[in-house]
């Protein structure tokens, strides 16, 4: 057994910890760019208590899924303030944002010099600015990731910015921050963590230890998030959700993810929604096409035994196969609203552009098996 574990240099997570930042930050900087999403004034208490420390505070906000030129905007503005040290606070928009600029603030140049397939991929040769990430969605685990994902209008895909050096080197996680969310932001942030610890936990990548954090994800998830979405002030379901989500960036940086994540990534250029209600529509249909796969190509895969064992802590039941954790992820999408992807703005004519893309998605080689040509097309009509 051989593998690699890599993570934010510091988390610290609990009720109230969002206190701790000022003065912390403070020992990294004293000019920060402080990205915030579309209500700034969530950040006012964090903007008084950097101000207490006598910092001299820029601000940006991240007010849609972050772009490539959305990106540059942010990191020119850290350029014109001289910012030493940049601080997200907000959805995984603004914490993948805020690596960007980070990243750029010392290693010069665009977005596109160092994006992957439609940039020049170019590596960062310098450590990024001190960088902390504070989420206030459940969801993408992006404070303990090392890439950040741009959309591209004009080539309408979503793409990867990626390096070690991108790992923010602060932490933060505050469940009360997620008190206020929305159900349907609850729901869909909550399934997109589903799915990356899922994801982690059969890809052709996992290990010992993404699978220990894997399976406690897993479980807390499975059982918090239809109660958050039903009552979002309920703490015990809300802190459950945020370690779910924080090990399912954990897992997801350390294990790969699969064919939910190589057509979602794709499609998020292509139609206006959301990534969590693209992977949601999507869960269900590919992990029917995986295991239906494995069986006809690879009947002997420990995979298969993997399915299983999900299927048994999402039911609760030591007889659950991995149709019956079809089922149960089925009737949780439903219970959740998840709509399909054509009220997302998906049609029969995107289909081929959307199978190309997701066939050359980096997430798409963590996949169990290697899907057909057809097999994807399935997914994206049983998804419809």
């Amino acid at each position: 057994m051989r593998f690699q574990f890599s993570t934010a240099n510091q988390i610290i997570f609990g009720p109230g910890t969002v206190n701790d930042i000022a003065p912390l930050a403070a020992e990294m900087g004293h000019r920060p760019l402080l990205l915030t999403g579309r209500s700034p004034a969530r950040a006012s208490a964090l903007i008084d208590a950097l101000a207490g420390e006598d910092m001299e505070i820029a601000r940006y906000s991240v007010t849609a899924e972050p772009t490539v030129d959305m990106a540059l905007e942010a990191v020119r503005k850290a350029r014109r303030a001289e910012c030493d040290l940049v601080i997200g606070i907000g959805g995984g928009s603004v914490i993948d944002t805020g690596k960007v600029v980070a990243a750029l603030i010392t290693n010069g140049g665009r977005p596109a010099d160092y994006l992957e397939v439609i940039g020049r991929a170019r590596p960062l040769v310098h450590p990024s600015a001190p960088y902390i990430a504070i989420p206030t969605t459940a969801g993408t685990g992006s404070e303990v990731t090392r890439n950040a994902v741009l959309g591209s209008s004009q080539h309408r895909v979503k793409v990867s910015m990626r390096s070690p050096f991108m790992m923010p080197d602060l932490a933060v996680i505050d469940p009360d921050l997620t008190l206020s969310l929305p159900p349907v932001i609850t729901a869909v942030t909550g399934l997109d963590a589903f799915t990356q610890l899922m994801e982690a936990f059969v890809s052709n990548q996992s290990n010992a230890l993404t699978d220990g954090i894997c399976r406690e994800g897993l479980h807390r998830s499975a059982h918090s998030l239809q109660r958050a979405y039903e009552n979002g002030n309920d703490r015990s379901a809300r802190e459950n959700m945020c370690l779910a989500s924080l090990f399912s960036g954990m897992t997801l940086a350390n294990a790969k993810l699969g064919a939910v994540h190589g057509i979602a990534g794709p499609l998020g250029g292509m139609i206006s929604g959301a990534h969590g209600a693209i992977c949601a529509a999507l869960l269900p249909h590919v992990m029917d096409i995986n295991i239906r796969a494995l069986r006809k190509r690879a009947a002997h895969s420990p995979v298969l035994e993997r399915y299983n064992e999900l299927a048994r802590i999402l039911t609760q039941s030591t007889e659950a196969r991995a149709e019956d954790g079809i089922a149960w992820i089925r009737d949780l999408c439903q219970r959740l609203q998840v709509e399909s992807l054509a009220h997302l703005g998906l049609n029969k004519a995107d289909f081929p552009a959307a199978v190309a893309k997701s066939r050359k998605a980096s997430s798409m080689q963590g996949n169990p098996v290697r899907l057909t040509e057809s097999e994807l097309l399935e997914i994206l009509q049983m998804a419809l």
